[in-house]
């Protein structure tokens, strides 16, 4: 642990005014190298603050990366054939990016979607090349998710020749992030919390595994959606899209966590209005989420702790959504500011959570009973040094 060490800029934030990014022959070569962003006041007090990591400078977001690199292994690996179709489950994001990878590599892209989808979105992806399939009805247990992914096995067995990356337990889509992390390790030189949201697991597992190697004592912090099941919390309808999940995608890396934090649509809508109007540079649901939680620890961890923070996306998409006065006020999510500390509860089974909610024991529910990450994790939970506050 550092101790009373000040905290210099990172090395490869500040670039020359007169630098300009490469020139690219294929898009895919947009992919990657994204700025990293200081956010401080009003999310934490003058000298304080976080590094966000601005995945929304992709030319879908952070989901380009792993939609690019399970193609790419596919390819190589023989499982997708020169032009065979590519059929996915997707609430927009990882649409963009397998459009862009079906673009680059020549596969037609069908995507399979709910109407939570918004329209802005679905005909985004339909100008890009990519055919949207909507299930009209969530199932009865797994949700819209579980919905989403029965349809697309039946398209499977529909189209012979076809692939599905898989993306809730595809061991690719982590992998893909290992340039991400080591861009951050690059940028930032050192780095003490990792803050991430979590869906399907794949961008906090691949960016967590890559930086514990080089930092050990890295702590990381777990983002979810208040009616998520990820972490053991009752499966609810959502409204928030991009993180939290209605089903337990194996690609979540319990082990690595050190705490979780549920966040609310209302208390995600408020980060993302403030980010956008301190620092103009915000995005949606996932975005506030993150923002929120790492703005707190910003404010009440040690000043000298570095702590990277991922921004999955940008605002475009959530224009009709999280920045549309009207959709939020028909839904209640402008009524007041979030609480300045989140409520915490000792185990993620305690209570049903309803707000900004903290808790210390990580636990993987299809191991009832066992803390996954109490061997890295939980030695540490007690410890006032290693507390992340």
């Amino acid at each position: 642990m550092r101790h009373n060490i000040p905290i210099a800029p990172p090395r490869a934030v500040t670039t020359s005014r007169t630098a300009v990014p490469a020139a690219v022959h294929s898009p895919s070569g947009l992919v990657g190298n994204t700025p990293l962003l200081r956010v401080h006041e009003p999310f934490a007090s003058a000298g304080r603050g976080f590094w966000a990591k601005l995945e929304g400078f992709n030319p879908g977001g952070i989901k380009d990366r792993p939609a690019l690199h399970m193609v790419e292994r596919a390819r190589a690996r023989g499982e997708l054939a020169p032009g065979g179709r590519i059929i996915e489950s997707t609430s927009g994001t990882l649409g963009l990016g397998l459009a862009l990878a079906g673009m680059v590599h020549g596969h037609p892209v069908t995507l399979v979607t709910d109407p939570g989808l918004e329209p802005p979105m679905a005909r985004l992806l339909t100008a890009y090349g990519a055919g949207v399939d909507t299930v009209p009805e969530p199932h009865p247990t797994g949700g819209w998710q579980q919905a989403r992914r029965e349809r697309v096995a039946r398209l499977l067995e529909r189209h012979p020749g076809s692939w599905c990356p898989d993306q809730y337990n595809n061991p690719d889509n982590t992998a893909a992030y290992t340039p991400l992390a080591l861009e951050l390790a690059s940028q930032l030189g050192h780095i003490d919390v990792l803050v991430c949201s979590v869906g399907t697991g794949g961008h906090s597992a691949g960016i967590s595994r890559v930086l514990r190697r080089l930092h050990p004592e890295l702590r990381v912090v777990a983002v979810d959606s208040v009616g998520s099941t990820i972490f053991g919390q009752p499966a609810r309808t959502r409204l928030m899209r991009g993180l939290g999940s209605s089903i337990h995608p194996r690609n979540v890396a319990y082990e690595n966590f050190h705490e979780v934090h549920w966040v609310a649509p209302s208390e995600a809508v408020w980060t993302c209005r403030e980010l956008a109007a301190s620092h103009y540079a915000t995005g949606g649901w996932s975005v506030g989420a993150v923002a929120l939680v790492a703005g707190w620890l910003a404010r009440t961890g040690s000043r000298d702790r570095r702590i990277a923070a991922v921004f999955p996306d940008g605002p475009q998409r959530y224009l009709g959504t999280v920045f549309d006065d009207d959709y939020c006020a028909a839904r209640g999510l402008l009524d007041s500011a979030p609480a300045a500390e989140p409520e915490v509860v000792g185990r993620p089974d305690e209570k049903e959570v309803s707000r900004w909610t903290r808790c210390s024991e990580v636990v993987d529910p299809l191991t009832p009973g066992r803390a996954a990450g109490a061997v890295v994790a939980g030695a540490a939970v007690n410890s006032p040094k290693e507390e992340v506050r």
